[in-house]
């Protein structure tokens, strides 16, 4: 069974959260911010991740489902992996070894979600899947 062609508003939509999601980590990047802590709590981050959960069910069965569940996942994932980093780093400050894990740990998310936008979007520019 193929899948179904998606509305072609639906990948313009797409497009947007992309692009809100690579507007967080611009401003994680040029500003105070941390690119993790701007995309998870930035404000243009939550708006893509709420538009991602309210029409998703529209992607199903087209290969634009990729998309939202690539953009959900690091969305989540970047969460949880700075969440994990703070409670680790957090410990470690007790030997003053938790500075160095937190920056590293936060370049290393960064460096992460920098990839996962920009190759979800370069897919979906191509038409292709995440």
């Amino acid at each position: 069974m193929e899948a179904r062609q998606p509305d072609p508003t639906l990948v313009s939509y797409v497009h947007i959260m992309y692009g809100l999601h690579a507007l967080s980590a611009l401003i994680g990047i040029t500003s105070s911010v941390t690119v993790a802590g701007s995309f998870i709590f930035g404000i243009p981050s939550i708006i893509a991740i709420i538009m991602n959960y309210v029409r998703r069910t529209e992607a199903e069965g087209t290969w634009l489902e990729s998309h939202f569940a690539w953009q959900r996942r690091t969305f989540w994932y970047a969460a949880f992996w700075t969440l994990m980093t703070g409670i680790v780093s957090g410990l470690l400050l007790i030997i003053l070894v938790g500075v160095v894990t937190w920056f590293l740990g936060l370049a290393i998310i960064a460096l992460w979600i920098i990839y996962r936008v920009l190759r979800g979007w370069i897919a979906l520019g191509g038409g292709r899947p995440a």
